[in-house]
């Protein structure tokens, strides 16, 4: 019988992802990843519940169940690595680096040295022979945060939900009595629950006041806490008050400055042509130069020509693209297959 270890988060989309296993005549492992325990002020580190909720589908599915605890790993290569770059005034995607490093990596080689023959998670994707392919529900498909995964991890990977909506996996847990069946779905960031990004990183990183200036003119509109929290394209949070809604179109981490506009239609504001650094393909690079790309997770995708470079790709967009900031991460799509992509430069 194959052995499938899958990863429990305690959340409805795991507990369904075994369950479904189970009734396919896997043997399965539930596996809860000990990624995070550190509770911030104000503000309480879900991991013990959401690790007594994965225990109790466990039980409910007659199925073993283990801890591996990837505290160490998840600081240095998920957490630090945030951390580092919004330092450096950049907008990282801590989901994506936890699934290359931590959840198809080091779980991955943990289980499989365990004697697990695949690993199961509950992302919305589908696999194919190795190649990542879009989930079913457009609306819940992250092959955006899978595309730093390889295609041999792909290949000892199940993702039972890929053929299925959100609604369609609450009704299913519901019918099985899953004690997840209504739990909701965690927000904020990935690995400290309802917590918002501003209030973790004021933990790590000094807030230094600055302030907010117009970018044509450098006249001074207001002041802000750090540089650090702030992304092209924000409108919210400014605190600028009156008349037009202003637009965050530059920062100086050196000068603590940030940079506004009114004028939505800025050249800083849009990007026709973008490099991508760190690129990485699930399997090979593609054979074609037209792709399409989706700049953040739920985005459309677009249309782009892609020039390939020794160690990064250019991307020429058909219509200018708002807001591409520096550090996130554009995935490149070729039809329904997710073939890779890389970080804004």
């Amino acid at each position: 019988m194959t052995k499938v270890y899958v990863g429990m988060s305690g959340g409805v989309d795991s507990s369904l992802t075994a369950a479904l296993l189970v009734e396919q005549g896997y043997d399965v492992t539930g596996v809860y990843m000990k990624n995070w325990t550190q509770d911030l002020p104000g503000m309480k580190c879900p991991w013990a519940d959401d690790l007594a909720d994965a225990k109790r589908v466990a039980v409910q599915l007659g199925i073993d169940f283990k801890v591996f605890d990837f505290e160490k790993e998840y600081k240095q290569k998920v957490v630090d690595y945030m951390i580092d770059e919004y330092r450096r005034g950049r907008t990282p995607n801590p989901d994506i680096m936890c699934n290359q490093e931590v959840k198809f990596k080091i779980f991955l080689e943990t289980s499989l040295e365990d004697g697990a023959d695949l690993i199961a998670t509950g992302h919305y994707a589908r696999v194919q022979d190795g190649e990542l392919k879009q989930a079913h529900d457009a609306n819940k498909d992250q092959t955006y945060f899978l595309y730093r995964v390889t295609g041999e991890a792909l290949k000892k990977t199940l993702f039972p939900l890929g053929d299925y909506t959100k609604p369609e996996v609450r009704k299913m847990a519901e019918a099985r009595n899953l004690v997840t069946a209504r739990k909701k779905d965690s927000q904020g960031i990935c690995f400290v629950g309802k917590v918002g990004i501003r209030e973790f990183l004021s933990q790590y990183v000094e807030q230094k006041p600055g302030d907010i200036k117009d970018f044509t003119t450098r006249k001074v509109l207001g002041h802000h806490d750090g540089a650090i929290f702030y992304t092209l394209g924000q409108r919210h949070g400014l605190d600028l008050g009156g008349g037009l809604p202003y637009y965050v179109v530059g920062k100086d981490m050196d000068k603590n400055e940030v940079y506004v506009t009114t004028d939505l239609n800025d050249a800083t504001l849009w990007r026709e042509t973008v490099t991508l650094q760190e690129v990485h393909w699930i399997n090979h690079r593609p054979l074609t130069s037209r792709l399409q790309a989706r700049v953040r997770h739920r985005a459309p995708l677009l249309s782009v020509e892609v020039t390939y470079n020794e160690g990064t790709v250019d991307l020429r967009f058909t219509d200018p693209e708002r807001a591409v900031a520096a550090g996130q991460s554009i995935v490149l799509y070729d039809g329904e297959t997710c073939v890779g992509g890389g970080i804004v430069a």
